[in-house]
């Protein structure tokens, strides 16, 4: 299980209990009424925090920035115009769908992309997520990390390597506790490529931090993806998220919506209760305890001073005698009255030559 810290109020850690991020990133199209609407969704199927991106095309990409998505669902040829499509946002849209979120309780989030998002997102938000795409980025890491907030580092595209240094360097700048989150940086990623065992690699070289998955695959039915992820430890959930999959874009046909993310949370109600308190109560088993136990009984007639051996005693149902596991203690005792077949021996009726 992943180490546990706190985001806001939220206790990390617990089993089958995840904090789950909806990634509404650009999906909301620039519109704040469409970012409300997408809040109000999130919070409807169970997140625990709508998530949007923070940053200006000019300082995230050259001009002739290569595509990394698949075209024939995003036909945009450079990253440069892709994120001027979507980089209206200002600071004070910021400011207010962060306020919007605590009028309704769920966690506001942005992923900064550059050092000045990184400020005014900094009193806003409970803590810092960074893409994988700047696991790299030490300047933003040490940036966000200096305000000593919780830090989410998304691991897709990286080295083991990478994410150590990412990590050891975060910590180094201030950041108060540290996420690793597995991730494929591939848009959509193929249900054969999501690796979600390398969920383990991170729990194993990683013991110190909590562990939790970002997901890019389109997701089935029964959000299997997050349902595996999250039986394997994960304290963090993060799954992009939109209010209408059919709508053209990056970030919307691979994206959960509402009734995805109802499901989820309804299949995470059921699997904690299987788990229940993660305690044995032998409460629960008292009738079969006491009934479906054995006794050792006499195999047949047993007479007065006659011994007794493994030809005169059996074992069998119900438990309300002496039980099997003295069977050893009563191997070569005496009966001291007789005992008829297929009695419960009981204590007072044999002599075994010593106090027990």
């Amino acid at each position: 299980m992943s180490k546990a810290f706190k985001i806001n109020s939220f206790q990390l850690g617990e089993i089958l209990r995840p904090y789950i991020i909806a990634e509404i990133g650009v999906n909301h199209e620039g519109s704040i009424e469409t970012a409300k609407e997408l809040i109000r969704q999130a919070h409807a199927g169970g997140a625990n925090a709508a998530k949007f991106q923070s940053y200006k095309a000019d300082k995230i990409a050259i001009k002739d920035s290569p595509a990394y998505w698949d075209t024939s669902q995003e036909p945009t040829k450079t990253q440069h115009a892709l994120f001027q499509k979507h980089d209206s946002f200002e600071q004070q849209d910021f400011e207010c769908l962060a306020e919007y979120c605590g009028t309704l309780g769920i966690d506001f989030m942005s992923t900064p992309f550059d050092l000045e998002a990184a400020d005014f997102l900094a009193p806003l938000m409970p803590a810092f997520k960074i893409a994988s795409a700047d696991i790299t980025n030490l300047p933003l890491i040490r940036k966000c990390a200096s305000y000593g907030k919780p830090l989410i580092l998304s691991t897709g595209a990286s080295t083991l390597a990478e994410v150590a240094l990412a990590a050891q360097e975060a910590s180094a700048a201030g950041a108060s506790e540290i996420a690793l989150l597995h991730c494929v940086l591939q848009y959509p990623t193929p249900a054969e490529n999501a690796q979600l065992g390398f969920i383990r690699e991170l729990q194993r070289e990683f013991p110190e931090n909590a562990v939790g998955y970002s997901d890019h695959v389109i997701p089935d039915d029964d959000m299997s993806c997050l349902q595996v992820a999250t039986l394997m430890g994960c304290s963090i959930i993060e799954k992009h998220f939109t209010h209408d999959k059919r709508l053209p874009g990056n970030d919307h046909y691979h994206a959960m919506d509402r009734e995805n993310l109802l499901k989820f949370s309804a299949r995470l109600d059921i699997f904690r209760t299987l788990y229940g308190s993660g305690r044995k109560s032998l409460d629960l088993e008292r009738d079969a305890i006491l009934h479906a136990r054995r006794s050792i009984v006499a195999a047949r007639k047993i007479t007065a001073g006659e011994a007794l051996n493994e030809e005169n005693l059996i074992a069998k149902r119900p438990g309300h005698g002496i039980s099997p596991s003295d069977w050893d203690t009563l191997i070569g005792a005496r009966a001291m009255e007789d005992i008829e077949q297929d009695a419960l021996i009981q204590w007072h009726q044999i002599d075994i030559g010593r106090e027990i």
